[in-house]
């Protein structure tokens, strides 16, 4: 135990001189107002080159990303079939899929699917 104790706590502190050192030797850079503008020809720019982000297509991403886990989690019980028995895996199976379908209605019904506004 005390071993272990001894090579994190060397670990943590090789972690932290190298970031130091990092940091020290990296090159400065100044933010300058002119090099961070948007470049158009040369001309100053007519609007804004930062756009409002969409809400709706952010709230869409978030649902995928949310489903696409749950896929994933899915994928697991294909291989645990072969070893449990019929009735837990079906129970099993049952169950969570219950779950996402109750996600995907209260989505639905909160309105999150819709594309009109």
């Amino acid at each position: 135990m005390f071993l272990t104790t001894c090579i994190a706590t060397i670990m943590i502190i090789i972690s932290l001189i190298m970031m130091i050192l990092a940091t020290i030797i990296s090159k400065k850079t100044f933010i300058d107002r002119e090099k961070s503008s948007p470049f158009e020809c040369g001309f100053d720019p007519k609007s804004s080159a930062r756009i409002p982000f969409s809400l709706q297509f952010f709230l869409i991403a978030v649902i995928f990303l949310i489903f696409d886990v749950e896929i994933t989690l899915l994928l697991p019980l294909i291989i645990s079939m072969k070893i449990t028995n019929t009735l837990s895996f079906i129970m099993i199976t049952t169950f969570f899929l219950l779950i996402l379908l109750g996600g995907l209605y209260h989505e639905w019904k909160q309105g999150a699917l819709n594309w009109a506004y």
